[in-house]
């Protein structure tokens, strides 16, 4: 790419549809305001359980189509939020999806869990290198709740983030570059506690909600206590297209209103606040930063102005595993 904005945003998931329930709203509010906003997603997703039941045919046990269709609902969820740039890491199908953990799919040699990290992270160096991105979000160490192609995002992104810098490091796929920021996706506990809340009164008083359950709070990835949120952005004007967003991938959410349900039909409140931790690079200031680009130089490439990620160096701040 040439002519590059001044700001540019990188996120890593491991299947469609992550990337619309944890970071929705986040991509809508920088793709609406200028930004790049590149999505990298992992597998297809064959692994999904499928909700409605005229498509249950796609599955894996039966036709094993479910990748593609998934490739569908991607492409539509990424024009509900305004985002042009999504690739598959490596190329679509390169990796497969795993299964939950402990599954005999994460035995499969071409599963994501089975991967060489670091030639993973090969296919994620060059697409760092190419729209050089200021700020990058994935998963925490454990993935937000443990599914093994999570965990495999998360160790594939942080693999990519240290061998992009490397000046000595495959300079085929193009220079050297330093990404500012670094964020893990997270919940802080009392914003999870207020929206099952907010649910529970709601099945209460009788409202339609059409989930025959509730999920507990412990079915939501990435809970943390509220002082490890380092960044809110304002996202809650978004969050109607985030909606849209995780409607599109059809195959593996319901949303009703501001809850959804994934295919074990159990109720969760739908976030409008999306929040992150800095793990990597300088925060913008004290206190929690509105604004994930908060204290990164900014400039459009092409024009001479940009020559790494901006302020700070990789290793300042907070650390990986710090939190």
């Amino acid at each position: 790419m040439t002519d590059l904005p001044g700001r540019r945003l990188l996120l890593v998931h491991a299947h469609p549809d992550d990337e619309s329930i944890n970071n929705g709203a986040t991509m809508a509010k920088y793709a609406a305001e200028g930004a790049l906003v590149t999505l990298v997603t992992c597998t297809l997703g064959e692994e999904g359980e499928v909700i409605p039941p005229g498509l249950a045919h796609l599955a894996a046990d039966r036709d094993d189509a479910l990748g593609g269709h998934r490739t569908g609902e991607l492409a539509a969820a990424m024009k509900e939020l305004g985002v042009t740039d999504h690739r598959f890491l490596g190329g679509a199908g390169r990796y497969r999806d795993s299964g939950m953990m402990g599954a005999p799919q994460n035995e499969r040699p071409e599963c994501f869990w089975r991967a060489d990290v670091d030639e993973a992270a090969t296919y994620l160096v060059e697409v760092i290198r190419e729209v050089r991105p200021q700020v990058l979000v994935t998963y925490d160490p454990d993935g937000g709740y443990g599914h093994p192609d999570h965990i495999q995002a998360h160790r594939v992104a942080m693999r990519a983030v240290e061998l992009a810098a490397e000046t000595a490091f495959r300079r085929d796929l193009g220079d050297p570059y330093e990404v500012a920021k670094v964020y893990w996706n997270c919940v802080p506990r009392s914003v999870v506690e207020h929206g099952f809340a907010r649910l529970e009164e709601a099945a209460a008083t009788g409202a339609a909600v059409p989930f025959p359950g509730v999920a507990a709070l412990d079915d939501v990835p990435g809970v943390v206590p509220d002082e490890e949120v380092t960044a809110a952005p304002r996202t809650a004007p978004y969050v109607a297209a985030k909606a849209a967003a995780m409607r599109a991938h059809a195959t593996q959410v319901v949303v009703d209103g501001h809850f959804f349900a994934l295919s074990n039909a159990l109720g969760q409140p739908l976030f409008a606040e999306e929040f992150y931790k800095l793990v990597r690079g300088r925060a913008g200031g004290p206190g929690r930063e509105d604004d994930l680009f908060a204290g990164v130089g900014t400039g459009a490439v092409g024009d001479g102005s940009v020559g790494n990620g901006g302020t700070g160096t990789a290793g300042t701040g907070a650390e990986e595993g710090a939190c």
